[in-house]
């Protein structure tokens, strides 16, 4: 069993190709089970969820074999991306904000392998992340989106270091970030440096650092030694749940190797499928990831192509 914590939303997306018309399932912890589901893993979603969806969200849920544990809300959350380039770029505004998730039972998740923190807007506490940590001894993964956000009076999102966030990351076996996420908590540009900004984090007390960079790949930092890990090259659909399911693909694979580039290539390859497609329903299977993975893994001189590496090669 591997349990996500982090609430489900109902979001619109627009991007370059697509347009939902509607709201749709998605979320951090949501589109990271989403994928282990179908990778034939069990899996269990705790997260708030309002009335407004939640006969929905029960019926989404059973359709993909999550299991779930829900916690009283007003409403469900939901956010408005409008994407503006085929790149990730995008708008963030929010359509409904669920409550915080509360008292969260060590029996939620006591007999899993690992759990992955993935919030989408502070709806798990510092004090928390800290509690888990004292009761779980397996596997612990951090996508710290949801930690750093914040909304203002007009629904419109920002994002910042809130004060206690090393502390907080510093509980995690692995923690990853995305470029935006690593300048937020670093001040370093991970377009120039990912490597200094993984060093940063790393230093903190997460055993593992890893820094996705998008369609540039990512990097992967273990305290020793840095690992490129190149994108799979896709016709890009939607980027929405990008890092999600780089988070899912890792965990899998990590599980069954300890090896953190085996990890990173299933990692990038997961994602690479996510992003082929728009919403939950996409087809995904451990056997295609499988033979993506053997591209990247035969990739062996990689390096991200980052300002610090441009230079090094000039």
């Amino acid at each position: 069993m591997i349990t996500a914590i982090g609430n489900p939303v109902y979001d619109y997306i627009k991007t370059q190709k697509v347009d939902t018309k509607e709201r749709i399932l998605s979320g951090c912890s949501t589109n990271a089970l989403l994928a282990l589901s179908k990778m034939g893993e069990q899996t269990n979603l705790v997260g708030a969820v309002g009335n407004d969806y939640k006969e929905r969200f029960v019926a989404d849920l059973e359709k993909f074999g999550i299991k779930y544990i829900t916690t009283p809300s007003n409403e469900t959350g939901g956010y408005s991306l409008i994407y503006y380039d085929d790149f990730g770029n995008r708008t963030l505004d929010l359509l409904g904000r669920a409550n915080d998730i509360e008292n969260i039972n060590p029996e939620w998740y006591k007999s899993s392998k690992a759990v992955l923190i993935g919030p989408i807007l502070g709806e798990v506490s510092f004090e928390q992340i800290k509690e888990i940590r004292k009761n779980f001894d397996g596997l612990f993964f951090c996508d710290p989106q949801g930690l750093l956000r914040s909304a203002d009076e007009n629904n419109c999102i920002s994002h910042s270091a809130p004060d206690g966030i090393q502390e907080a990351l510093s509980n995690f076996d692995f923690v990853k970030p995305n470029e935006l996420e690593g300048k937020v908590l670093t001040g370093i540009d991970c377009r120039e440096n990912p490597y200094e900004a993984a060093k940063v984090i790393h230093s903190w007390g997460p055993k593992v650092v890893i820094v996705t960079l998008a369609e540039l790949g990512a990097v992967i930092y273990d305290g020793n030694e840095f690992i490129d890990i190149p994108p799979y090259k896709i016709d890009l659909v939607d980027a929405t749940g990008a890092g999600d399911t780089f988070m899912a693909g890792f965990t899998f694979e990590y599980l069954k190797t300890k090896d953190l580039r085996r990890a990173g290539c299933y990692a990038s390859c997961t994602s690479s499928i996510m992003i082929e497609n728009v919403g939950p329903d996409f087809e995904m299977s451990e056997e295609m990831i499988r033979k993506r993975q053997q591209e990247l893994l035969g990739m062996i001189d990689f390096k991200v192509d980052v300002g610090i590496n441009q230079k090094s090669t000039t």
